[in-house]
């Protein structure tokens, strides 16, 4: 976080809570081929792929429980829900026009600025509900969709957990993690359906029951060969992107917190110079309102002289006659 920065989502204990739980299936869901070794028969038998779809059922709520502990607790008023929906269909249209072709995704670029400026509660949250939502937009609806979740509100949580910076240091910075985070983003989605293609040379392909280290070279060949390119150009269009655009939408990003006060308790106590709108439909006191009405009338029921002609600008002549 910067001086400059603003805590949206702030991760109170029970937010923490979710994403530590969150953070753990996460972990187990990606990392699953490598945690089973050799003698493992439930891994010699292939008897952990079968529950791999069921990671959405497991991930999705708890995704949602985040964004739920916040609500409960305070964390997230009104103005940071409108504010991660505006962010969140950004980058759903960010991501709508250019589906990961060639790896050219600039979706991280608007979520690592995004954390940056709001936190990195509001980081984990705006990279699950982009590819929610983008998922639900274009159709991309499927066993891959907790995967991609997960992997980019991981990116955008370290995006907000950076350390501080200021003018080009940070957009370097910025730079250089979108860089990272670009080649493990990509090598995170791979084990979505790596362990499952059943094409791949003997040196590439999973090796169930095999140790984890004949696992972790065959992914590394996979993944050089097959993955590397497109992180490669995921990388490059993040980190220019964020040394060309950084500055100014991160400014942008900054002016909008500041107009919208997050951090500012609600008010809700009229103003001193407050006047209430009137109420045409409610009787009118007169006596109340001008109380020396009764007193004049009085004085001139007892003199006997006749109360005074109400002014008029129309002319004498034509004052009664009709229009």
């Amino acid at each position: 976080m910067t001086d400059a920065g603003t805590t949206v989502v702030r991760l109170r204990p029970r937010s923490v809570a979710a994403l530590a739980v969150a953070g753990l299936v996460g972990v187990l869901g990606f990392g699953w081929p490598f945690l089973t070794g050799a003698g493992d028969p439930a891994a010699a038998s292939g008897g952990a792929g079968p529950n791999a779809p069921y990671l959405f059922l497991a991930l999705l709520p708890l995704v949602i429980a985040v964004v739920l502990a916040e609500l409960t607790e305070g964390g997230m008023d009104a103005k940071a829900v409108a504010m991660l929906g505006v962010l969140a269909a950004a980058g759903t249209a960010l991501r709508a026009l250019s589906p990961g072709t060639g790896g050219f995704e600039p979706t991280l670029f608007l979520v690592i600025l995004a954390a940056r400026v709001f936190g990195a509660g509001f980081g984990f949250a705006l990279g699950s509900v982009v590819i929610l939502a983008s998922g639900l937009a274009t159709g991309g609806v499927g066993p891959w969709l907790p995967f991609q979740m997960v992997g980019l509100a991981w990116v955008g949580l370290a995006a907000g957990l950076l350390p501080r910076a200021s003018g080009r240091a940070e957009r370097v910075l910025l730079a250089g993690y979108a860089a990272v985070a670009g080649f493990a983003y990509g090598a995170m989605l791979n084990l979505s359906f790596w362990p499952f293609s059943t094409s791949l040379p003997a040196g590439m392909s999973y090796a169930a029951g095999e140790p984890v280290l004949t696992n972790l070279r065959h992914y590394a060949a996979f993944y050089v060969t097959t993955s590397f390119g497109w992180d490669c150009v995921r990388a490059v269009v993040n980190a220019v992107l964020i040394l060309i655009a950084g500055r100014v939408v991160l400014g942008t990003l900054r002016r909008a917190a500041r107009r919208a006060a997050f951090e500012a308790p609600a008010d809700f106590e009229a103003p001193a110079d407050f006047e209430a709108p009137v109420d045409f439909e409610a009787p009118v006191d007169f006596e109340a309102a001008h109380p020396e009405a009764p007193a004049q009338s009085d004085a001139l029921e007892q003199s006997g002289q006749p109360p005074p002609a109400q002014p008029t600008d129309r002319p004498a002549a034509t004052r009664w006659a009709s229009p």
